[in-house]
C-alpha cells in the first residue's frame, strides 16, 4: 500500500466554478476596455496636440470647485431655455414667420468704432456722401434764393426744414466723425482718442467747419428771412474735395466720375452766371432795355440760356446800351473765356488719362507695323502680329502686366502675385515640399506670354530652358509617326516642361511638340531665373534634384541630341553600333588602314601557299604553325606576337604547306544593341573536287 495523499481543499462544484470565472472575466474585460480607451485617447492626443486631455481639467475658478455634471433631464430643460431667444428672433406677419436679426445686431452694425480709417472704411465714405449732398444744396440754392423770388411765405417752412436737416449733418460731422479720424505722425498711425481730437482741432478744417455751423439763421427774426445769412454754410468745401478723393480711390473706373464732376463744375458756373444776370436785370429794371431780361417765360431758364451763350461766346445776343451793361458784358466775356478754356483743358486731361493705355497700345502697334513694312515682312506674318496685339489688348487691357507692378514695393508685388498665381504654382508636383518663401520668390519672376492658334510653344529635340503654366486657353501635345497626332490636350492650370528646368547631361531636350490650340496665355519660368533663386535655398535645390531624377525615370530620359536622319536604304536598318574594343586592338588602332593591311597579309599568305603547292613535297616534313598577322608600326604588338610565337601552342591556327583548311573572319551585330558587334573566327575545310 502506498502513502495516503495529503488532504486538500474540498472539491468545487462546476456551477460555483462557472460563477467565479464569469465574474472575473467580466471584471478583466472591463479593465481591458478602459485601458484601450485611455490608450486610444492618448494616441489621438499625440497626433493632434490641440486635442484636450481625456481627464477632466479644472476650471479657472479658484474658490469654488467645479460643479458636478447635471442629470440628463436638466440638460433638456437647459436646451429648451436656450432655444427661447431663438424663438424671439421670429415675427409673425400674414400667417408667416419671418426671421429678423435681433436689436443687438442692429446696434452693433450702427455703432461707430473708436477710430476711423478714412482710406478704407466704406461707412465713412457713405457719410461723406451725405455731407456732400448737404453742401451742394447750400451752394446751389443759397444764390438762387438770394436773387430769384423763389422763397415766399407759402413755402418758407419747407426751405427752413431742409436747412435744419443740413445743419444737423454739419454738426454731427463736427462732433462725432471728424474727431475719430486716424492720422499719421512720424510714420505711426495714431488711434488714441485724445490725440485724434487734438489733431483735428489744430487743423484748418476744424476752423472752417466751426464757422460753417454758426447759426446766423437766428438773424431771420431781426431782419427777416434773407438766405444771405446762410452764406457761411458754403465754407465746408474741404469735406467736398475729400469725398471726391475717397470716392475715386474705391471706384473701378474713376475717370467716369471725373468727367461727371468736371461737367458739374461747368453747370455750377453757368448757374452762378444766370443768377448774376438776373440780379443785373433786376438792378437795371426788368424789361427796361433789350439787353436785360424782359420778364417773359420761365425766368430761371431764360437767364440760364443767356449765361450759356455768353460764357461759351456763341454770340447773337442783344447789344448792351448803358455803361453798366457794357462793363457787365465785358467782364462776362473775359470770365467766360477763362473759365471755359480751363474746363475744356481739364476735360481733355481727364479723357486723355482715361485713354492713355489705349493710346500706348495704338502707338506700339503702329510702330511695329511701320517697322514690318520697312523691311518688307510677308503679309502672313504681319497679320499674325496684328492679331497678337489685338487679342492681348482685349484680354488683358495692357501689353505687359509687369509694367504696372514695377512701381510698387516688393511686398505689394508679392501680395498681388500670391493672390493671382500661388494657387496655380502650388499644383506643380515638382515644387511640392519646397520652401514657401522660394515659391514666393518664384511668383515674382513669372512672365505672361500670349500664343496665337497654331503657334509652337516648344518643339521636339530643342533645348528646354523654360517651364510653362497654362493660365488661360488650351495646348495640344503632338506625336505619332508624322508628328500630327494629338496625344493629350492640356487646359488651364496644367504644367509642362518642368523637367527641363533641372535636367542635365542632355535631359533638357524636349520630347514632344506642343502647339497652342487656340489663344493660350501661359506663364513662363526661366531656368536661369530658377537657378538664381535656388542659390539662397540649398535644401529646396536638393529636393528638386531628387524629384527631377524620379520624373526622368518615370517619363524616360530623352536622347542626348536630335536624331540624325539616315539616307537611302540605310533608313530601313538600325543604326550601326560602335566598333568593339577587341577588334580595335586587333587592328592596332589604325581603323580602316589596319583592316586593309590585315587583308593584304592574308592575300600574301594565300599566294605563298599556292607556290608551296607547286613545289615537290619532301619526304618527312612536319607542318609548322603559321605566323600571326602583325602590323609593323606598332612595336609593342610585334613584341607580343614574337613572345606568343616562341611559346608552344597546342592547337595552331594555320599550317604551312599544303592544307585543305581556310581561315574566315566575320563580324556580325549582336542581338542586343547595347553589346555592340561580335567578332567570329572560323576554320573551314575546302571541298575536294
Amino acid at each position: 500500500q502506498g502513502p495516503t495523499p495529503p488532504a486538500g481543499p474540498p472539491p468545487v462544484s462546476p456551477s460555483q466554478a462557472r460563477v467565479v470565472n464569469e465574474y472575473t472575466e467580466a471584471q478583466l474585460q472591463d479593465i481591458v476596455k478602459k485601458i484601450r480607451e485611455r490608450t486610444s485617447a492618448y494616441k489621438e492626443k499625440l497626433t493632434d496636440p490641440v486635442m484636450s486631455s481625456p481627464e477632466g481639467s479644472p476650471t479657472a475658478c479658484k474658490k469654488k470647485p467645479p460643479p458636478p455634471p447635471p442629470p440628463p433631464p436638466k440638460e433638456e430643460k437647459k436646451e429648451e431655455g436656450e432655444a427661447k431667444p431663438e424663438e424671439d428672433h421670429y415675427c409673425d406677419m400674414l400667417c408667416c414667420k419671418f426671421k429678423k436679426p435681433p436689436l443687438k445686431e442692429y446696434l452693433k452694425m450702427m455703432a461707430l468704432p473708436d477710430s476711423i480709417d478714412a482710406y478704407t472704411d466704406r461707412r465713412y465714405v457713405a457719410w461723406l456722401l451725405i455731407i456732400t449732398i448737404a453742401y451742394n444744396w447750400n451752394c446751389w440754392f443759397i444764390p438762387l434764393r438770394c436773387v430769384f423770388p423763389v422763397q415766399r411765405e407759402s413755402n418758407i417752412v419747407y426751405w427752413i426744414l431742409v436747412d435744419i436737416v443740413c445743419d444737423i449733418c454739419y454738426i454731427c460731422d463736427l462732433v462725432v466723425f471728424q474727431p475719430r479720424i486716424q492720422f499719421v505722425k512720424g510714420g505711426d498711425i495714431i488711434t488714441d482718442k485724445v490725440e485724434m481730437k487734438k489733431h483735428y482741432r489744430s487743423s484748418l478744417k476744424f476752423r472752417l467747419d466751426l464757422v460753417s455751423v454758426i447759426p446766423f439763421d437766428v438773424l431771420y427774426f431781426i431782419f427777416g428771412f434773407y438766405p444771405v445769412f446762410r452764406a457761411n454754410k458754403m465754407l465746408k468745401h474741404l469735406t467736398f474735395f475729400e469725398f471726391n478723393d475717397r470716392l475715386e480711390g474705391i471706384l473701378d473706373k474713376a475717370y467716369i466720375y471725373r468727367v461727371i464732376r468736371t461737367t458739374g463744375y461747368l453747370l455750377f458756373i453757368l448757374h452762378i452766371n444766370a443768377c448774376i444776370y438776373y440780379w443785373a436785370s433786376d438792378f437795371e429794371g426788368i424789361g427796361s432795355t433789350k439787353w436785360v431780361y424782359d420778364g417773359k417765360g420761365n425766368m430761371y431758364l431764360r437767364c440760364y440760356y443767356w449765361a450759356v451763350r455768353t460764357l461759351i461766346t456763341i454770340g447773337g445776343l442783344a447789344e448792351p446800351h448803358t455803361l453798366f451793361e457794357i462793363i457787365f458784358q465785358l467782364l462776362n466775356f473775359f470770365m467766360g473765356v477763362f473759365v471755359f478754356s480751363s474746363l475744356i483743358g481739364q476735360m481733355r486731361d481727364v479723357i486723355g488719362a482715361a485713354t492713355a493705355g489705349q493710346n500706348y497700345y495704338r502707338a506700339s502697334m503702329d510702330n511695329t507695323v511701320s517697322y514690318m513694312n520697312t523691311y518688307t515682312i510677308p503679309k502672313v506674318v504681319q497679320n499674325r502680329v496684328r492679331t497678337w496685339y489685338e487679342y492681348t489688348w482685349d484680354s488683358q487691357g495692357m501689353l505687359d502686366e509687369s509694367e504696372l507692378l514695377e512701381q510698387m514695393p516688393a511686398k505689394m508685388q508679392l501680395a498681388i502675385a500670391v493672390d493671382v498665381n500661388f494657387a496655380i504654382v502650388n499644383k506643380v508636383d515638382l515644387f511640392k515640399g519646397c520652401d514657401t518663401q522660394m515659391i514666393y520668390d518664384m511668383l515674382l519672376r513669372l512672365k505672361s506670354i500670349v500664343y496665337l492658334p497654331g503657334d509652337f510653344v516648344c518643339k521636339k529635340g530643342e533645348i528646354g530652358r523654360e517651364m510653362y503654366i497654362i493660365k488661360q486657353g488650351e495646348v495640344q501635345v503632338l506625336g505619332g509617326p508624322d508628328g500630327t497626332k494629338v496625344l493629350v490636350t492640356l487646359r488651364a492650370g496644367a504644367v509642362f516642361g518642368e523637367i527641363s528646368l533641372l535636367a542635365a547631361s542632355g535631359g533638357n531636350r524636349r520630347t514632344a511638340n506642343v502647339v497652342a490650340h487656340g489663344f493660350a496665355n501661359l506663364f513662363i519660368l526661366d531656368k536661369k531665373t530658377l537657378n538664381e533663386i535656388l542659390v539662397h535655398y540649398p535644401d529646396s535645390e536638393k529636393l528638386l534634384k531628387k524629384k527631377a531624377k524620379v520624373l526622368l525615370k518615370e517619363k524616360g530620359k530623352p536622347t542626348e541630341g536630335p536624331p540624325v536622319q539616315a539616307r537611302g536604304m540605310a533608313s530601313f536598318f538600325a543604326p550601326k553600333s560602335e566598333t568593339p574594343k577587341l577588334f580595335k586592338a586587333m587592328l592596332g588602332g589604325a581603323g580602316k588602314g589596319g583592316l586593309a593591311m590585315l587583308l593584304k597579309l592574308k592575300r600574301e599568305q594565300a599566294a605563298q601557299e599556292k607556290i608551296e603547292e607547286q613545289k615537290p613535297e619532301p619526304e618527312e616534313k612536319k607542318p609548322e604553325p603559321a605566323p600571326e598577322p602583325t602590323i609593323p608600326p606598332k612595336t609593342s604588338v610585334q613584341k607580343e606576337e614574337q613572345i606568343a610565337a616562341s611559346e608552344p601552342s597546342p592547337k595552331p591556327v594555320l599550317h604551312r604547306g599544303t592544307t585543305n583548311k581556310s581561315l574566315i573572319i566575320t563580324m556580325t551585330p549582336a542581338p542586343t544593341a547595347a553589346e555592340g558587334e561580335i567578332l567570329t573566327v572560323e576554320v573551314k575545310e575546302k571541298r575536294q573536287e
